[in-house]
């Protein structure tokens, strides 16, 4: 019934689409093996994508060669460059989204990829034969076989959902949690744990009273994520608005806390510490009086809204007393309340750059099974996994980024050697290179090297050439002409310079900043020797008493491949990479 796959993806979540498509698109034969059909690359939490950080990550995707950012501008109802007010290397791109025509956007090009075959049903085993993927198992007993297998199963693995004193089964709601396949890698001696995250209630915007509520508007001149031209985006675009909770919303939902399951002991997980439910935000920062509530339109055509920061697991009378008292808010209605959800993930210090498990061949996590939160983060982790599972089908080297690379380098690094024990989400904080890694030059970076191995096409290769050529001429342009920064675009346009906008601003970010671009790029290079310096997986460190007993079980644990890797390692000093040094160089 099927044939023999390269790569089967399980999960048709962001990490399992853009994981098919990317694989697909070099070659490989691949089947999405999803639970539903319908439910493919579905926005489960808030109806957006992109803003600090992560919109870097998004144009990171889009510059690969992903689909994510493409998506995210057709379906887009606003646009958004977040951070304008600092630094081009703080500014974010953010879409706000028509839910449902996301994720008929994303079907829409999965079915239209070439290689790519789906399959509706759970999986519940993985074949592994002498110590490698065989192919899986699903809930009728089928054996489907594939040289590799990437797991992308989100938020499903013995998933359980909370409302209140509530709990049933799921990975969300409606739909049944995944049985199986945690126990499964456990027995073969990966190391699991339990995570929380949570949604807000959606409400009926006909109930609500707009004009007691701030708006926010998109941007004037909308931007997009994609670096196509060839990509059609809405012009128009719907308003958000902004309330606040107050005194009397927080005195209701005190009143439940021993109803609420992050209270009463219900809960286990460790939850997300940058995105907490409302009920978290009001016992952590009890002496605040309000809290910002942001009110976002869940499509076109829909009356739905969706709260962003009044995320709860209260029970669902609560949460509607609660909104009810909200200003704006007075005679609300509820679609449905929020609730939160525990599920299984892995110990990302388990997998190597690739997304591929170090005890299991061939076999690939990304997404919320390595413990990220967010669409984008998932995404990808779901594009290195699909590029480096077809290499592992048809040969070639392995396809990783460095953290000088791109923020999605940052994150894999990040995860693999610094673990995580809450859910990891991205900030520009946690690169340390983020001058170099700025949104706008995301294509100048990545896209060459996805080019270079069959992914990106070479319309966009064409495009980054054409803008590396304005950004030069625009340079040797102004080398010998004197003018104040603000009067850059106006002296261009003087002198009949016919370069799109975006070549334009990306050459002004950097004739402004080269000094702290030059800067950085020393430090990139310094760190790169270290990288340089390769490290053997199956060195025993316990053998090096010299270095500490915690750097000795972190070496061990991770078995980093370089000296610069190491060096990254939590617990592991510089006065352990100096010991390491002199070791090397005997």
């Amino acid at each position: 019934m099927f044939p023999e796959y390269d790569l089967i993806v399980v999960g048709g979540g962001h990490a399992g689409s853009e994981a098919a498509a990317a694989a697909a698109n070099m070659g490989s034969k691949v089947l999405l093996v999803t639970m539903n059909l319908q439910a493919i690359a579905q926005m489960s939490c808030n109806p957006a994508m992109g803003g600090i950080a992560k919109g870097q990550i998004t144009r990171e995707i889009d510059a690969l060669g992903g689909y994510t950012g493409i998506v995210s501008d057709r379906s887009r109802i606003q646009f958004r460059m977040l951070n304008r007010s600092k630094g081009p290397a703080m500014w974010g791109p953010r879409t706000q989204n028509d839910r449902m025509l996301f994720a008929q956007e994303w079907r829409t090009v999965l079915e239209q990829t070439p290689n790519l075959d789906f399959w509706q049903e759970m999986v519940n085993e993985i074949l592994i034969e002498n110590g490698e993927v065989k192919g899986v198992k699903t809930g009728m007993g089928l054996e489907i076989r594939a040289k590799s297998i990437l797991l992308t199963n989100g938020t499903f693995l013995n998933g359980i959902i909370h409302i209140g004193q509530k709990q049933f089964g799921g990975g969300r709601v409606g739909e049944k949690a995944s049985k199986g396949i945690t126990g499964q890698l456990e027995n073969l001696g990966f190391e699991s744990g339990r995570m929380k995250t949570g949604t807000p209630p959606r409400l009926d915007g006909r109930s609500i009273d707009y004009s007691k509520l701030e708006i926010q508007y998109g941007d004037e001149n909308p931007g997009q994520f994609t670096f196509r031209d060839d990509i059609e985006v809405p012009r128009e675009q719907l308003a958000c608005h902004i309330g606040y909770t107050n005194p009397k919303v927080h005195e209701i939902l005190q009143s439940g806390f021993d109803q609420s399951p992050m209270f009463n002991g219900s809960i286990g997980g460790i939850g997300p510490r940058y995105c907490p439910s409302v009920e978290e935000k009001i016992h952590r920062f009890a002496d605040k009086d309000e809290h910002q509530l942001f009110v976002e339109p869940e499509g076109w055509r829909t009356v739905e809204v969706y709260v962003n920061g009044f995320s709860s697991s209260m029970p669902e009378h609560l949460q509607f007393n609660a909104l009810r008292e909200v200003e704006g808010f007075e005679n609300v209605k509820m679609f449905r309340p929020g609730y939160a959800i525990e599920y299984d993930f892995f110990y990302p210090t388990q997998i190597k750059y690739t997304m591929e498990t170090k005890l299991i061949n061939n076999l690939f996590f990304a997404g919320q099974i390595n413990g990220t939160t967010g669409y984008e983060e998932a995404a990808c982790q779901g594009v290195i996994a699909g590029i480096n599972a077809h290499i592992n089908a048809h040969g070639g080297d392995p396809f990783t980024l460095n953290r000088s690379d791109g923020y999605i380098g940052v994150l894999i690094d990040d995860l693999i050697n610094k673990g995580t024990k809450e859910p990891y989400r991205m900030f520009t904080s946690r690169a340390e290179y983020r001058i170099l890694l700025r949104q706008d030059n995301a294509d100048l970076r990545l896209t060459p090297l996805s080019h270079e191995i069959g992914l990106a096409s070479k319309q966009r290769m064409d495009k980054v050439r054409a803008k590396e050529r304005a950004e030069d001429d625009i340079h040797n342009f102004f080398r010998n002409q004197s003018i104040e920064p603000g009067e850059i675009n106006q002296v261009l346009a003087e002198n009949g310079t016919s370069y799109p906008q975006e070549f334009i601003d990306t050459a002004e970010t950097k004739m402004k900043y080269q000094g702290y671009i030059d800067k950085e790029q020393e430090m990139v290079d310094k760190m790169n020797r270290l990288e340089e310096v390769k490290l053997s997986e199956s060195f025993d460190y316990s053998r090096l008493s010299s270095i500490s007993y915690e750097a000795r079980e972190k070496l061990n644990e991770v078995k980093p491949g370089t000296l610069g890797q190491a060096s990254r390692i939590s617990g592991v000093s510089p006065s352990d990479i100096s010991v390491l040094m002199v070791h090397m160089g005997r």
